[in-house]
C-alpha cells in the first residue's frame, strides 16, 4: 500500500492511497477500517456519507464491495485543536502513560464544556496537563461521567489510542463498576434491560422508552443494607446518559441526592440532606492500547459519599 498525503487548498489533510488485493470482497467501510486503522468505522462511515472519502474519485456507499485495486481518496478536515482553552485546574491522576490518563474526577466537575458552562471543566484541565491533547478530538475523552457523578476515567493521549478505546467501549470490553446509594431495601442482584432515549416531555432528561430507544444495560447487585436505603454495586454493559439514574429509578429505587430522578424528600434527614447523587466509578478495568496488557484500578469513595454511609451505619 502506497500513501502521499498532500494539502489541498482548502486545507483538508489529503491522503491518497490503493485498495490492496487482500481487501477483495470485503465491504468498503471494512476495507477503509483496515486502511486506516487509527479511525472508527463509524467515523469512516460518516466521511463516505458527506462525500470526503471517494472511492475512484466518485461518492460511494458503505456497503459496496471492493475489488482491489480502486483509489481512495481521503480529504478530511484536521481536528479542531483547543490550544486557547486550557486551564490550570487540579487534576487527580492514577495513572499515566504515552497512551492514556486515568484520572479519578471529584463531584462537581463538568466533563465537556457545553452550555452554561464554557469553562472550568475537565477537558480545560486535561488540555493546560498534556499539550499533546489538543490535537485530538474531544481532548481524547471517550466517556463520561455526570457532573455530580465521582470516580475513574479514562483519557486518550493519541488518536490511535482513542480509537482502540471506542472499540473496546462497543465490544463492552471495557469493565465500568459503580457504587450507588439508593432508596429503599433492594434486596436481591438482578439486571435491567431498557432502552434509553430522550424524556418525551422535559427535554433535559433520559427515560426508559419503547420505541426508538438505544440499547441500555445495567446489571445490580446490594452491597449493604441501611434502614431506608440500600448500598448497591452497579455494573454497565453499555455507557448511555444518566443510564444508572435511569434505570434504578425503573425499578423504583432512585438514587439517594438525585434531583433529577430521585425523590425531592423521602423524610430521613441524613439522605434528605446529601447534595448530590450518590453515584461514585469506583473500579475500572480495561486492556492497554499498546502493550495489550490488562489493566485496572480501583478508587476509594470521596469523602462527602464515605461520610453518608459512616453516619447511616450508627444510626
Amino acid at each position: 500500500m502506497s500513501e502521499s498525503p498532500v494539502k489541498s487548498a482548502d486545507y483538508s489533510e489529503v491522503t491518497q492511497t490503493t485498495i490492496p488485493p487482500d481487501c477483495a470482497g470485503l465491504r468498503l467501510d471494512a476495507a477503509l477500517a483496515k486502511l486506516f486503522p487509527e479511525h472508527s468505522r463509524s467515523r469512516l462511515q460518516g466521511w463516505l456519507k458527506e462525500g470526503l472519502i471517494r472511492l475512484d474519485g466518485a461518492a460511494a456507499d458503505a456497503k459496496r464491495k471492493v475489488l482491489g485495486g480502486e483509489r481512495i481518496t481521503c480529504a478530511v478536515l484536521p481536528a479542531p485543536t483547543f490550544t486557547d482553552a486550557a486551564e490550570n485546574i487540579p487534576l487527580r491522576i492514577v495513572f499515566e502513560d504515552d497512551a492514556l490518563i486515568v484520572i479519578d474526577k471529584p463531584a462537581g466537575l463538568v466533563v465537556h464544556p457545553g452550555n452554561g458552562n464554557s469553562s472550568g471543566t475537565l477537558m480545560n484541565a486535561l488540555l493546560h496537563h498534556a499539550q499533546e491533547l489538543a490535537g485530538v478530538p474531544r481532548a481524547g475523552i471517550v466517556h463520561r461521567l455526570d457532573k455530580e457523578t465521582s470516580g475513574l476515567m479514562v483519557v486518550a493521549k493519541a488518536l490511535t489510542a482513542q480509537t482502540d478505546l471506542v472499540r473496546q467501549l462497543q465490544a463492552r470490553t471495557v469493565k465500568r463498576h459503580y457504587l450507588a446509594l439508593v432508596h429503599g431495601k433492594l434486596a436481591t442482584s438482578g439486571t435491567v434491560d431498557a432502552p434509553l432515549g430522550r424524556h418525551p416531555v422535559q427535554r433535559t432528561k433520559m427515560a426508559v422508552v419503547k420505541q426508538g430507544g438505544k440499547e441500555a444495560r445495567t446489571h445490580y447487585a446490594p452491597v449493604e443494607h441501611f434502614d431506608r436505603s440500600t448500598l448497591v454495586e452497579c455494573r454497565l454493559d453499555t455507557g448511555r446518559t444518566h443510564q444508572i439514574r435511569v434505570h434504578m429509578a425503573n425499578i423504583k429505587h432512585p438514587l439517594v441526592g438525585d434531583p433529577v430522578y430521585g425523590k425531592a424528600k423521602c423524610g430521613d434527614a441524613l439522605l434528605d440532606a446529601f447534595p448530590r447523587q450518590a453515584l461514585h466509578a469506583f473500579r475500572l478495568a480495561l486492556v492497554h492500547p499498546q502493550t495489550g496488557e490488562e489493566l485496572h484500578w480501583e478508587s476509594p469513595l470521596p469523602a462527602d459519599f464515605a461520610t453518608l454511609l459512616e453516619h447511616l451505619r450508627a444510626a
